[in-house]
């Protein structure tokens, strides 16, 4: 049997880290079995589905770099479908006509409450002849579902589960206005797509039970189903927006890169012995549902932001460049040219050794563009440069004036020989200087930035500090 696994979103607001996290997992268990991996929009609800929604999804998925196979498919486009096969079931005498009215169901609820009970539809239209129905009434279809014995479910993550028959009403495949429901279009759409693997939340894991009563009317193969637990904040409550549920493009924007995103999306609730660092094809060869955990994933942003910190380092210089050149440009207001962009290739090895997201390594970038002004708004760097610290400067730069071979080497050879002289570590030295070249008293090594800078501009930064 060929693998064919689904992400079935609902644009009715962003690519959310936990739908990110099934995306990939639905992703990876197809790559792993050599299968196809589909997206369903499941637009149905067009009150509430809007194509910002989708649109955000679509470029979510992009920048994961999860792709899909074949054209994404929208769940409105096959409403006839749904409902063909809703006659069907009526034909069969598998679904019926149901008149309750909207005051007669609130009425059930509050009761079943009432009586400490879970609110489920009583059934009375079950078998009631059509004669009987109330003038005015369009009637909604509901699904026969069996009232004895249990429904079991052999989950791939949850184990065996079993639900008694009781606890399950008659689910209403079509609204009284003629609209499918969720819960009998997801079904249909999964068959008629050849879903043979259902990867999904926890959460989902009683709509299986109906939803495979459903599948057995029909007699339809039913899929394998794997309900993934649900992804908690560090302090093991609901995750909430302070915890890190947001928008898939909010961490675009936070400055993490797709392949660190991913990575940390697997860890989330999978595991392969103690691996933390699982590039992408590695991932693909061990995938598989059987190493899914059962209790919830807790996000970390501490741990998210230091994986991401291993990715920067191991990532491309050329490709990081072109992430923050346009993040510079814009808080600078400057037209970055290919000389800047080569100035940047030159610094980034220095660079990305120091940062743990996108936005941080073009903010520790900026000094490569923007000489430091007077008095240092760095604190730290400015009380560098009282005293000694600006003389040791303006001593060391006469010596690199002298200089004709303007390489790491050849200025570090001057620094560590001016502190010999002067009888001082190399430290009290090298951190004037990073504070004179950069404005800061963090920075990559000073003979780096200084053969990156180049001797006019290095020189200028260091004779700019003013004495006394």
């Amino acid at each position: 049997m060929s693998v064919v696994t689904r992400f079935a979103p609902s644009p009715t607001g962003y690519l959310h880290i936990g739908g990110a996290r099934t995306a990939l997992f639905n992703w990876l268990f197809a790559r792993h079995h050599g299968g196809r991996y589909l997206l369903r929009i499941e637009d149905t609800d067009r009150e509430r589905s809007t194509p910002e929604a989708i649109q955000a999804i679509l470029d979510g998925l992009r920048w994961l770099e999860l792709d899909w196979d074949g054209e994404e498919i929208y769940q409105s486009a096959n409403q006839a479908r749904h409902a063909a096969v809703v006659v069907e079931l009526l034909e069969k005498g598998l679904a019926y006509r149901c008149y309750t009215t909207p005051e007669e169901l609130a009425t059930m609820r509050e009761t079943a409450r009432a009586e400490g009970r879970q609110p489920r539809y009583d059934g009375r239209w079950r078998d009631r002849d059509p004669s009987e129905a109330p003038a005015g009434i369009k009637p909604a279809i509901r699904l026969k579902a069996p009232q004895e014995g249990e429904t079991v479910i052999s989950d791939m993550v949850q184990g065996e589960v079993r639900i008694g028959n009781e606890q399950l009403d008659d689910m209403v495949l079509m609204r009284g206005d003629g609209t499918p429901t969720y819960m009998h279009s997801v079904v249909v759409d999964d068959h008629d797509m050849g879903i043979t693997h259902i990867v999904r939340g926890v959460d989902h894991l009683t709509n299986a039970a109906r939803q495979t009563v459903l599948y057995q009317s029909m007699g339809w193969d039913i899929p394998e189903f794997a309900h993934v637990p649900l992804i908690h904040g560090p302090d093991g409550a609901k995750l909430s927006k302070r915890h890190g549920a947001l928008g898939v493009e909010a961490y675009r924007d936070m400055g993490y890169l797709p392949e660190a995103m991913r990575n940390y999306l697997l860890r989330l609730g999978w595991a392969h012995g103690d691996e933390e660092i699982i590039g992408t094809e590695q991932a693909i060869e061990w995938f598989g549902l059987e190493a899914i955990g059962r209790s919830p994933a807790r996000f970390d942003f501490a741990k998210l932001e230091n994986l991401n910190g291993t990715y920067i380092r191991e990532a491309d210089d050329a490709r990081l460049v072109d992430l923050i050149l346009p993040r510079i440009a814009e808080k600078l207001g400057l037209d970055i040219d290919e000389d800047g962009r080569d100035l940047l290739i030159a610094g980034m090895e220095g660079l990305k050794q120091r940062a743990k997201t996108v936005v941080e390594l073009s903010d520790n970038a900026l000094f490569y563009f923007q000489a430091p002004t007077y008095p240092l708004t760095v604190e730290k760097a400015a009380k560098l440069l009282v005293g000694d610290g600006g003389a040791l400067v303006h001593e060391v730069a006469a010596k690199f004036g002298e200089l004709d071979d303007w390489t790491a080497e050849a200025l570090e050879d001057i620094v560590r020989a001016h502190a010999e002289s002067k009888e001082l570590g190399l430290g009290k030295v090298a951190q004037p200087l990073r504070a004179a070249l950069t404005g800061s008293n963090i920075s990559p090594g000073i003979f780096e930035i200084m053969k990156v800078l180049g001797r006019d501009e290095s020189l200028a930064r260091l004779k700019a500090v003013p004495n006394g």
